[in-house]
């Protein structure tokens, strides 16, 4: 436990615009300090120049192996590393926010749990959807069991992705960094449909390359349907290849005592609420998309996250999303890419 009158402090690793956005969340933290970046680039290339005097490594060896104090190493490097950059950090006795995926498979995530559990350590995983104000507000909704019992739930995320996001050259779109469409785009909402609803089962799927043959190793799209082990029935249907901007991230759930759809660009806000004798709140407004320049991705709720790990190290609060969780998100898109992977087998 770290004391109430001490600062938390982190180090980050993976300088990208999200390792960015972590050591800029750190920095505007009261209660938590930056103390390391670390980034495979010459730090000339990697734009810290808001983070001037901060220590700077070329490696997460070269930053274990340093006489710096610190206590939460933030993983933000591309998706293959994540797992065993998470249980170097771990077997130093450094807690760690990893930040999505947790892995690129099941076998992994739960290698680096054991890691946490041999040294006491905790793992936070990265699934900033769960703070949006409609996410707090459907958890609600669901756990008092306003809609009754859950006959069927649609999750819609059509996104565009296109040469602007898979560059030559970078990581984005290969088989052993990247993992795929579901891990590296859409795993958030996966996450949020587990959190409301539980694991799945009956996994059947559709999927096609329509855009990104020459950019990426893996499908852009699928067409997925399943039960839910809770009961009720369930489907994904997910694209990367909608032209020039995104779509939609959406929630439609229908239950025996009402209907919801939670939709918009990342799933900001809330399009239907139709419930017996329930009058829907007025919610507080959900921040803006990750800006990317050409491209957007999910609500930019990062310092939620860092909120949470300072208040779950000094005993004030759980951590929002746990290991465990994280594990369950990445054995989900195994599974569906397990029925997708049999699919290319007969053809």
């Amino acid at each position: 436990m770290i004391k109430t009158d001490q600062k938390v402090k982190f180090a980050v690793v993976g300088c990208g615009h999200i390792g960015k956005r972590h050591a800029t969340m750190v920095q505007r933290n009261e209660e938590s300090e930056l103390i390391a970046l670390v980034d495979v680039r010459p730090k000339e290339e990697c734009g810290l120049e808001d983070f001037e005097g901060v220590p700077f490594f070329n490696s997460i060896d070269e930053l274990l192996a340093s006489e710096l104090s610190y206590d939460v190493v933030n993983i933000c490097t591309p998706n293959g590393l994540h797992a065993q950059q998470a249980k170097s950090a771990l077997e130093k006795n450094h807690h760690v926010v990893c930040e999505k995926p947790m892995g690129l498979s099941k076998d992994n995530c739960e290698s680096v749990i054991y890691t946490a559990l041999q040294h006491s350590k905790q793992v936070f995983c990265v699934m900033q959807n769960r703070y949006s104000p409609p996410s707090e507000w459907i958890k609600e909704v669901v756990e008092k069991e306003l809609l009754g019992d859950i006959f069927m739930v649609q999750l819609n995320c059509y996104w565009n992705r296109d040469e602007r996001y898979y560059k030559p050259g970078g990581w984005k779109g290969t088989k052993d960094l990247d993992g795929g469409t579901l891990f590296t785009q859409f795993s958030h909402f996966i996450d949020i449909m587990y959190w409301l609803f539980g694991d799945i089962e009956n996994i059947q799927g559709k999927f096609a390359d329509f855009t990104h043959q020459d950019s990426t190793d893996f499908e852009d799209s699928g067409f997925v349907s399943f039960d839910f082990i809770k009961g009720g029935m369930g489907s994904l249907n997910y694209s990367t290849s909608v032209w020039n901007a995104n779509l939609e991230s959406s929630m439609t759930i229908i239950g025996s005592k009402g209907s919801v759809k939670i939709g918009g660009q990342y799933m900001n806000e809330i399009e239907v609420c139709n419930i017996e004798n329930y009058e829907m709140p007025e919610l507080p407004p959900s921040n803006p998309a990750n800006d990317y320049g050409a491209y957007k991705g999910s609500a930019a709720n990062h310092h939620y996250i860092i909120e949470n790990v300072v208040d779950s190290l000094k005993g004030r609060k759980q951590p929002t999303t746990n290991a465990l969780e994280g594990l369950k998100v990445v054995e989900i898109i195994e599974r569906i890419y397990a029925v997708r992977d049999k699919q290319k087998l007969r053809n």
